[in-house]
């Protein structure tokens, strides 16, 4: 069944993001973005597929039977190259660009069995997904110059029925108190199922706390080790950031810019960051999850995707400087604050002189 980590989850940092990728993607429609903030999840509904936790930019959805994480080091020991609905994953649109980049870089060969996919009462959305996700990771292998692949089968794949016997004693031996919470566990799930309603999820005071972190996700981290372990490709190709649905370039309109702080804040990952005495803007490309969290909060509209993005950064990532600000010290309150303009106040001097302006009828701040 399918579960949601609120602190992970992009629209959890801020009202205006627009990220609805796991409601877009569910085949059932099990998920709703509406006027919560969160997602609502109908469990009834939900088929475990576990395509809504593969497009999610920073892993707040996850499966409880599942991981991809798992499956990486299971899947590179396995001697058959093979990934089935049938056999390892609940669906292949259950693998992220970078789960399937990191296993076929290792294992120089993945066969998708798409046999299962005829039929399928979900086929009309995730097996659309498993080709775009084919598409786009033989994009990028190319690019890197690898000589993995990745081939879509209809292989349909079955396992062989085992019987298995168990004993009076090996029953007594299972029958233990984490036997009995894992009973609990199953039977409170069964409940959830069995409720065919929208169920909101709310900010916990322990999902707050967990906010402020910077994370980077487990499938970055599994991406990250097998690029250390191949070649680097003879020539660093420039691609387009169209074709990139897990990461970005940034470009910084340095005029638009207010230097407000909100898109490093709530950079989920680190991937834009500033030093302490928020100076300056910095941008890390291979730590970003294009969760478009940046831009959704950039008032002015400053922060734009940049049209390419260079391969050189799954190699040997760099961080770029996107702007550098004026650091003063305010004229009213004396506190220090940085700035992209010639103000003299800070922002919140500012707000209350274009408060008291307005009350008293005066012409606006920006005016004079």
């Amino acid at each position: 069944m399918i579960q949601l980590k609120a602190s992970r989850c992009v629209r959890s940092l801020s009202k205006e993001s627009e990220c609805n990728k796991c409601e877009v993607i569910c085949p059932t429609g099990a998920i709703v973005v509406g006027s919560n903030p969160l997602p609502s999840i109908n469990f009834s509904a939900c088929v475990g597929c576990g395509a809504c936790d593969a497009v999610c930019p920073n892993e707040a959805l996850f499966l409880d039977d599942f991981s991809a994480t798992e499956l990486f080091f299971d899947f590179v020991e396995d001697k058959e190259n093979i990934i089935s609905c049938h056999k390892n994953v609940p669906c292949i649109a259950a693998l992220n660009i970078e789960n399937i980049i990191a296993m076929v870089l290792l294992k120089k060969e993945i066969l998708f069995d798409m046999g299962h996919c005829e039929g399928c009462a979900i086929a009309h959305k995730c097996e659309p997904q498993i080709r775009k996700n084919h598409e786009e990771a033989s994009y990028i292998l190319e690019a890197m110059e690898s000589d993995a692949i990745i081939k879509l089968e209809n292989i349909k794949y079955e396992k062989e029925e085992q019987e298995t016997s168990t004993s009076r004693r090996e029953f007594f031996s299972k029958a233990n108190l984490k036997g009995v919470l894992k009973t609990k566990h199953a039977f409170e799930k069964e409940i959830q199922k069995a409720t065919d309603e929208l169920v909101e999820h709310t900010l916990q005071k322990s999902d707050i706390a967990l906010l402020k972190q910077k994370r980077i996700t487990e499938r970055r981290k599994l991406f990250f080790t097998a690029l250390k372990r191949v070649q680097k490709p003879s020539v660093y190709h420039v691609i387009e950031s169209d074709e990139l649905t897990f990461t970005s370039m940034k470009i910084l309109d340095g005029e638009a810019c207010t230097a407000c702080q909100m898109c490093y804040r709530v950079c989920p990952t680190g991937a834009l960051s500033s030093d302490i005495k928020n100076s300056k803007i910095d941008f890390d490309p291979f730590l970003c999850i294009k969760c478009h969290i940046c831009h959704d909060v950039c008032e002015p509209d400053a922060i734009k995707l940049s049209p390419s993005y260079r391969v050189k950064e799954f190699f040997e990532p760099a961080v770029q400087n996107l702007i550098t600000f004026r650091v003063r010290r305010c004229g009213e309150c004396d506190m220090i604050f940085s700035t992209n303009s010639n103000d003299k106040l800070c922002y919140r001097c500012k707000a209350e002189e274009e408060e008291a302006r307005e009350l008293w009828g005066i012409r606006s701040y920006h005016d004079e």
